[in-house]
């Protein structure tokens, strides 16, 4: 803002032409999310080109005592709007972000942690590859090994995560082939796939205690240029590894008026490796029970219904939270407030499946 007011002045004064050109260089462009073939391992590498980017894992463990808990890893890399020709070792062409997150009833609240930091090539800290997934950040660590395993090396503010997540079953390429849509508009769109069903084992810290877990994950890796309409408020995310061996994704995009959806979609994949499709009329999410946060003051609907098609054969899923306070608080680093929740599916009064529920935008709508 301020060096837009500073041309601005120039502008006025008649001194403009008298700037060096590299000065008044454009905000570089960022390239559309177009339909195409996801490549592999190339495409668990990052995409520095595009403006958003993140790699998402979530899981349920479970203790030596069978005590259950959440977990959260977190990884973002975004693109800035500074000039991609300034030759500065300090200009922050690239920025990486990291959350991560523990959760459990004896806890009763959320445990979190974030870090941020500029990408330079003379500085270790952070960084990211284009051929594969390696992502560090002051000293945390998620890397894809050759064996198409998951390593996270987390050390945190009161917890920490040494945690390896192996697949169990292919990718789940969401939307068309890995194009997904997010409104109405195609630009509107992300490059998007899951790794359900990661198998889990490793240790969690909590305090002075080193815990020996084992459970299941789920990985998203998404990147866009233009995620959200103008209009947009925020998402709700659902991501659910089913008891059976299937995998559920739902999302809806929400107005600011807060009333119905911009978009809404979801995929499953059954049991047997059947996978279908749903648009956006046939995507629901119903509020059944908030939670207001005593922290921040916002209201989140952590229980809610979740009905995949119309009429007699529709699909219809209770969510449940694990616990209600697992708001994360990142205003340090994305500046973003949301409610990210490890929740269980039920459905007619039973379990079917366990998973992570994303709530954002409403604390603030959503700038990306």
């Amino acid at each position: 803002m301020q060096r837009r007011r500073w041309l601005q002045t120039l502008l006025s004064a008649g001194m403009l032409p008298m700037l060096p050109r590299r000065l008044l260089a454009a905000a570089p462009a960022f390239p559309p999310v177009l339909p195409r073939p996801l490549v592999f391992p190339r495409d668990h590498g990052a995409h520095p080109e595009f403006r958003t980017e993140w790699w998402y894992l979530t899981g349920w463990l479970e203790t030596a005592t069978a005590e259950a808990l959440g977990v959260q890893i977190t990884f973002f890399r975004s693109r800035t709007t500074h000039d991609p020709n300034n030759p500065s070792r300090f200009a922050p062409h690239q920025l990486m972000f990291a959350h991560a997150a523990l959760a459990g009833p004896r806890l009763g609240h959320l445990l979190h942690d974030q870090r941020v930091s500029r990408v330079r090539r003379d500085d270790p800290a952070a960084g990211f590859s284009i051929s594969d997934t390696e992502l560090h950040l002051a000293g945390w660590q998620l890397a894809r090994t050759p064996d198409d395993r998951y390593d996270a090396r987390i050390d945190a503010a009161g917890f920490g995560f040494e945690l390896r997540f192996s697949p169990t079953q292919p990718l789940l390429l969401q939307g068309d082939g890995g194009y997904s849509r997010k409104g109405p508009q195609p630009e509107q769109a992300s490059h998007y796939y899951s790794q359900p069903q990661l198998a889990v084992s490793g240790t969690v810290k909590q305090g002075n205690e080193s815990l020996s877990v084992g459970g299941r994950a789920w990985l998203d890796h998404e990147w866009s240029s233009q995620l959200l309409a103008a209009g947009a408020a925020g998402w709700d995310w659902l991501g659910i590894n089913l008891d059976d061996g299937g995998a559920l994704m739902a999302f809806r995009i929400r107005p600011r008026s807060g009333q119905g959806s911009l978009w809404a979609s979801a995929r499953l994949r059954t049991a047997a490796g059947f996978e279908r499709s749903f648009g956006p009329t046939d995507v629901h999410f119903e509020p059944l029970g908030h939670w207001l946060s005593p922290h921040t003051g916002t209201r989140y609907p952590v229980r809610c219904q979740l009905t995949l098609g119309r009429g007699a054969e529709a699909l219809r899923f209770a969510i449940e939270p694990l616990l209600e306070d697992q708001e994360l608080d990142a205003r340090r680093s994305t500046g973003t407030v949301y409610w990210e929740g490890a929740v269980t599916l039920l459905a007619e009064g039973r379990r079917r499946g366990r998973g992570y529920l994303e709530l954002t935008g409403y604390h603030r709508p959503m700038r990306l």
